[in-house]
C-alpha cells in the first residue's frame, strides 16, 4: 500500500494535538445568560416548557445573577414581566418599572456584570404584540395576520412603536443598562433608539439590534417565560420569513446604518448560514440567540434519553462558533461556562 502524503489522523489520534489544532472554541467570554424577572412574584416560578429555567422575583434575580457571574459568564440579557399590561405597553416606560429598578439593583450589587435590556413591547402589551396597535380600515385580509377589529384591522403602529421603543431605551440606560437589544422588528427603531440615546447623554451606550429576527416555531417556550404569546394573529407582519436569505443583508444593512453596533439572528440552529452571510458582509460582532425551543428539543430528548445531552450542547453553541457568531446567547450559558477550563 502506498503511504498517503497526508494523514489526517495524525493529529486526531492524539488529545493533545488535537486540541492544539482545533479551529474553533468556546469560550466564557462569548456567553450571555438571559433572564426572566417578574414583578409581584415571591421566590422562583419553573417555566414548564423549559426545564431548569424559571422566572424570577427581583430579589432572586440577585441570587441567580451571582450564580451567573460565579460561573464566569460576563453578561445578562434582561426580559421583564410587569405586574400590570395595557394596549400601549405603558409600564414598560416607567422608571419605577420592573427592568429600571432589577437594573439598577443588579449594577449596585454586581458591577462587573454586563447587563443587557431587551427592548420589545410583547411582554408589557394585553395583546401581546410587539409594538402599539391601531385600526387601518379597510386593511386587505391577512396583511398583518391580525382580527378584524371595530372599525376594520388592527395592524402594528411602526412609528408609534419607535416612539416608545427609545424611550424604553433611555428608562434602562437612566437605570444603568451598559447595552440594549431591540428585539422588536419595527423598521427604523435602532436609528430612533440611537437619536434617543445621543440626545440623553448615553452616546457611549452600545445597541445590540436583532437585525435579523424570524417569524419562527421555535419561540413558544419563550412566551411562556415572558407571558408574550399574541393574543390573537402571528406576528409574520413585522418578523422575518424564514424562507428569506437575502432579505437578511438587506435588514442588517439598515441596521448599521441606523447605529447598530453588534447584529443578532435569531432563531440559531437552523440559521447558521444567515450567520455566516451577515458576518461575511458587515464584519461587525455577531450574535446568535440559541433560543427556547431549541433548548427545550434537546432537554426533552435528554430526559427520554435518546441523546448525549452535555456533548450535544457544545456541539450546537460550537456550530454557531464555527459559522461566525461572536457572542452566544443560551440559556445553557452558565452551565457551560462551568464547563469550560
Amino acid at each position: 500500500m502506498t503511504e498517503p502524503a497526508f494523514r489526517f489522523r495524525r493529529l486526531r489520534d492524539h488529545a493533545v494535538l488535537r486540541e492544539m489544532v482545533a479551529e474553533t472554541s468556546l469560550e466564557r467570554r462569548r456567553l450571555v445568560q438571559p433572564l426572566f424577572v417578574k414583578e409581584g412574584l415571591t421566590g422562583r416560578k419553573p417555566i414548564e416548557s423549559m426545564p431548569g429555567q424559571a422566572q424570577l422575583s427581583p430579589e432572586e434575580l440577585l441570587v441567580e445573577a451571582r450564580r451567573v457571574h460565579e460561573a464566569g459568564v460576563p453578561a445578562v440579557l434582561l426580559f421583564g414581566l410587569p405586574r400590570a399590561k395595557d394596549a400601549a405597553g405603558t409600564s414598560a416606560t416607567s422608571p419605577e418599572g420592573v427592568i429600571p429598578r432589577s437594573v439598577a439593583a443588579l449594577k449596585a450589587a454586581l458591577p462587573d456584570l454586563a447587563v443587557i435590556v431587551d427592548v420589545c413591547l410583547c411582554e408589557y402589551t394585553d395583546h401581546g404584540h410587539c409594538g402599539v396597535l391601531r385600526e387601518v380600515a379597510g386593511l386587505r385580509p391577512g396583511v398583518a395576520g391580525l382580527r378584524p377589529g371595530v372599525a376594520g384591522r388592527k395592524t402594528v403602529d411602526n412609528d408609534a412603536t419607535c416612539e416608545q421603543l427609545a424611550a424604553m431605551a433611555i428608562v434602562a440606560a437612566r437605570a444603568g443598562a451598559d447595552m440594549v437589544a431591540p428585539s422588536d422588528m419595527m423598521d427604523g427603531r435602532v436609528g430612533a433608539i440611537r437619536r434617543a440615546l445621543d440626545a440623553e447623554g448615553f452616546g457611549h451606550m452600545p445597541i445590540m439590534s436583532y437585525a435579523v429576527k424570524y417569524a419562527s416555531s421555535f419561540y413558544g417556550p419563550f412566551r411562556d417565560a415572558a407571558e408574550s404569546a399574541p393574543k390573537f394573529g402571528d406576528r409574520r407582519g413585522y418578523q422575518m420569513d424564514f424562507r428569506n436569505s437575502d432579505e437578511a443583508l438587506r435588514e442588517a444593512a439598515a441596521d448599521v446604518a441606523e447605529g447598530a453596533d453588534i447584529l443578532l439572528v435569531k432563531p440559531a440552529l437552523a440559521y447558521g448560514d444567515i450567520i455566516r452571510r451577515v458576518k461575511d458582509r458587515f464584519g461587525l460582532p455577531v450574535a446568535a440567540y440559541s433560543t427556547s425551543g431549541e433548548y427545550a428539543m434537546v432537554e426533552a430528548a435528554a430526559r427520554m434519553g435518546w441523546i448525549q445531552r452535555e456533548p450535544l450542547i457544545r456541539e450546537i453553541l460550537t456550530g454557531l462558533r464555527r459559522a461566525g457568531a461572536d457572542i452566544l446567547i443560551t440559556y445553557w450559558a452558565t452551565e457551560v461556562a462551568g464547563q469550560i477550563r
